[in-house]
C-alpha cells in the first residue's frame, strides 16, 4: 500500500476562489472521465457538513455523493438498545450514555421512554463520568454505554483500565464499539451500492492512521482521508476523481493537520490491551466479521453482557423506516417514504433521523 499526502490545494480554508478553482478542476476531471462516479463518507460529521455547506452544488452533475455507515449511533442494533432499555428498566444497574443515545429505538422503546418508565438513565459526556457514578455509590451497578467508534474506544479503554487499577467492581460497559475499515469490505461485497471511492473519516485516521485503509485500496477503490472543513470536503473529492481518472487506487491523506502514518500509538496500545476484535452486528448491513471490540480476557470481568447475562438479540425489527438501505448509501433519505411526514427529528421512527449525524438527520435540516 502507498499513503500519499496532497497539499497542492490546501491553503485557503476561507478563500472563495480556492472553492472555485477546485470545482472547476473536479469539472475537468468528470468531463475526461466521461462516466458517473458514485463516491460515498463513511464520517458522520462529513455527512453534515456537506450537508450544510450545500457541497454537492459544487459537485460535476455526474459525480454522486452518496452517505454511508459513518454514524455509529446510526449503525447500533436493536438488540443492544433493547438491552440497555431492559436494564434500567429492571432496577439492575444505573445506564450512562452519550445524549444522542437517548431517543434512538430499539423493538420496543428508546432510552428516553425507559427512563420515562422509572429506569435510571443518566448522560454523560465521558465514559469516566460513568466510572465517577459508580465510585460515587458502590451499592448501585454502573453500566456505561460503549457506542462509537476508533475515535471513543480508546477512552472507553482506559476508563475501564483505570476501573481495574481502583478496584470498582460496580462499574461495567456494554461494549458496542466498532471499527471502520472492516465495514468498507462489507459494503463492497454487498455490491448493492456503486462505489468508485471512499471518503475516509478524519477522526477516526487520527487514531488508526492510513494503514488500515490499505485493504480496500487493494480492491481496486481509491480512498481518501479527508478534514472537515467545506474545502478538505471538496479538495478530498478532486483527489478521488484524480485517482480514478489516472487509474490508480491509493490510500491518500488529504487531512495531512491530523493524520500521520501510524496514527495515534498510544491510543491504540490502549485499545488492544482492553479490547480484541469480535463480529459485530451493524444495522442495515448485518453482521461484519472482526469489525466489533470485545473485550480481552484480562479485562473480561467488565463485560456488562457477559455480567448480566443479556442475548446477542437477531436482526433489527422492521418499522416500515429505510434506514437500512440508507446507511449502505443505496437510496437517499428523501427516497424513504417516512421521510418528513411520519418520519422528522420531532418524532423518528428510525436512528438515522434521530443522531445529530444521521444522514436523514442532515438531510431534513437541509431542506429548510
Amino acid at each position: 500500500m502507498e499513503t500519499r499526502t496532497d497539499r497542492s490545494e490546501a491553503g485557503g480554508f476561507e478563500d472563495a476562489g480556492v472553492a472555485a478553482s477546485i470545482a472547476a478542476a473536479m469539472g475537468r476531471a468528470a468531463g475526461s472521465l466521461g462516466r458517473r462516479v458514485s463516491i460515498m463518507e463513511v464520517c458522520g460529521t462529513h455527512t453534515m457538513e456537506i450537508a450544510r455547506n450545500g457541497l454537492k452544488s459544487f459537485l460535476p452533475p455526474s459525480v454522486r455523493l452518496v452517505s454511508g455507515p459513518g454514524c455509529p449511533v446510526c449503525v447500533t442494533p436493536d438488540a443492544y438498545i433493547d438491552a440497555a432499555c431492559g436494564l434500567a428498566v429492571s432496577g439492575r444497574a444505573m445506564v450512562a450514555t452519550f445524549g444522542d443515545m437517548l431517543r434512538v429505538p430499539g423493538s420496543g422503546m428508546s432510552l428516553e421512554q425507559a427512563r420515562a418508565e422509572g429506569g435510571d438513565v443518566r448522560v454523560v459526556y465521558s465514559p469516566q463520568d460513568a466510572l465517577r457514578y459508580a465510585e460515587a455509590d458502590a451499592s448501585r451497578e454502573a453500566v456505561f454505554l460503549g457506542v462509537g467508534f476508533e475515535t471513543t474506544a480508546p477512552l472507553v479503554a482506559a476508563t475501564v483500565r483505570k476501573a481495574a487499577a481502583a478496584g470498582t467492581g460496580n462499574f461495567s460497559v456494554l461494549p458496542g464499539n466498532k471499527t471502520v475499515p472492516p465495514a468498507l469490505g462489507a459494503l463492497l461485497d454487498d455490491g448493492e451500492t456503486e462505489i468508485d471511492g471512499f471518503l475516509c473519516p478524519g477522526h477516526v485516521s487520527v487514531i488508526t492512521g492510513p494503514e488500515p485503509y490499505g485493504a480496500v485500496a487493494s480492491r481496486g477503490v481509491p480512498c481518501v482521508i479527508a478534514g472537515f472543513e467545506p474545502l478538505d470536503i471538496l479538495q478530498a473529492v478532486l483527489m478521488l476523481l484524480r485517482q480514478i481518472l489516472e487509474g490508480r487506487s491509493e490510500v491518500e491523506v488529504q487531512y495531512f493537520r491530523a493524520v500521520k502514518k501510524g496514527g495515534n500509538p498510544l491510543a491504540q496500545s490502549i485499545m488492544r490491551e482492553v479490547f480484541e476484535p469480535c463480529d459485530s452486528r451493524w444495522r442495515g448491513i448485518g453482521v461484519i466479521p472482526g469489525s466489533g471490540l470485545g473485550f480481552s480476557p484480562a479485562y473480561r470481568e467488565f463485560d456488562a453482557a457477559a455480567r448480566f447475562g443479556l442475548a446477542a438479540g437477531g436482526p433489527d425489527e422492521d418499522r416500515g423506516c429505510s434506514c437500512g438501505r440508507v446507511l449502505k448509501g443505496a437510496i437517499e433519505p428523501a427516497e424513504c417514504g417516512l421521510f418528513g411526514a411520519a418520519c422528522t427529528p420531532e418524532h423518528p421512527r428510525g436512528p438515522c433521523m434521530v443522531s445529530s449525524e444521521g444522514s436523514c438527520a442532515a438531510a431534513y435540516k437541509s431542506m429548510g
